[in-house]
């Protein structure tokens, strides 16, 4: 059957026992995706202009040609809405974790001295911003491994985490092959850390979020103000956070720099940031912590998730 290759049961009604470090009722990570400078570009040798995530919504692709206003918007995250973002975390003391696509983080060195001043992790986000579907496992192989070189050379270190995004049914095969990541986090399946079993050496999972998401500013039937955005933070939140007296969870939160950096946008990811700070039973983290986190206390045994 097809299906034994999936998971429908998880953790079913069998919770894992636990609490995070200090007793914290709710894990809360904040994940902000760079991708500027590395989206599909005929600049970049890509064959066509970028489609996804923008103002455009439904933006068609221009073939052989460059795309002007995609192009300019991708940039206002590099240029503007970053800086806006780090400054919020920076101020409240939030260590984060930086989905960083290498060929972006290549374009733009004075970002990469701040995150790391901040001591925020950087999980590798690919080596371009584009759709893997299709193909060939050799090209994506040698991506993911001209990923980390390039990652390397503009921070100092390997990744510890990978996400792509935009997968092939090759990818959680590749980033386990490879040998050197604690976890990935393409998946959506939970919200639990969990281990994967699609190889014989054991893989961590920690999963992501595409509904808690800014990325829904830009797609259909999604967020059209900045109250949206909060009130499904809150939601989420207190959701998580009430289940949290008998079965911790973790909480994903995903950000773009051209989205959620925009003025109109910002002030829900700042509203939520000030409500959430005067907990002191949360623990916000960094994706690599929760991963040390669940290995130490959760090691693969064969038979858990």
């Amino acid at each position: 059957m097809a299906t034994v290759q999936r998971d429908f049961v998880g953790y079913g009604n069998n919770y894992p026992v636990f609490k995070w470090p200090n007793n914290a009722k709710l894990a809360v990570q904040f994940v902000l995706n760079y991708e500027e400078g590395a989206e599909n570009c005929i600049l970049n040798g890509d064959n066509s202009s970028e489609t996804f995530l923008s103002e455009i919504i439904g933006a068609p692709a221009y073939e052989n040609a460059r795309h002007m206003s995609m192009e300019s918007i991708y940039e206002y995250g590099s240029r503007a809405g970053v800086w806006r973002i780090l400054d919020l975390f920076r101020i409240n003391n939030i260590p984060i974790t930086v989905f960083g696509v290498a060929k972006a983080l290549e374009q733009n060195p004075l970002f990469c001295e701040q995150i790391l001043k901040d001591n925020h992790e950087v999980c590798c986000h690919g080596l371009k911003w584009i759709n893997y579907h299709g193909i060939p496992k050799d090209i994506e192989r040698t991506h993911m491994q001209e990923a980390i070189e390039l990652q390397i050379k503009m921070c100092g270190s390997r990744p510890l985490g990978w996400y792509t995004g935009r997968t092939s049914e090759n990818t959680r095969k590749l980033v386990a092959e490879e040998g050197g990541f604690l976890y990935d986090s393409d998946d959506y399946s939970d919200d639990l850390p969990f281990w994967s079993k699609v190889e014989s050496k054991p893989h961590l999972i920690i999963p992501y979020t595409l509904d808690v998401n800014d990325m829904r500013f830009a797609t259909n039937q999604g967020f059209n103000t900045s109250d949206h955005f909060f009130n499904y933070l809150m939601d989420t939140f207190n959701t998580l956070y009430n289940e949290g007296s008998t079965h911790p969870k973790m909480m994903s939160i995903g950000l773009h720099c051209r989205l959620i950096g925009r003025p109109g946008r910002f002030q829900s990811l700042k509203k939520f940031i000030e409500h959430i700070i005067n907990f002191d039973n949360i623990w916000i983290t960094k994706r690599e912590d929760i991963a040390k986190f669940w290995m130490k206390n959760f090691p693969f045994d064969g038979e858990n998730n």
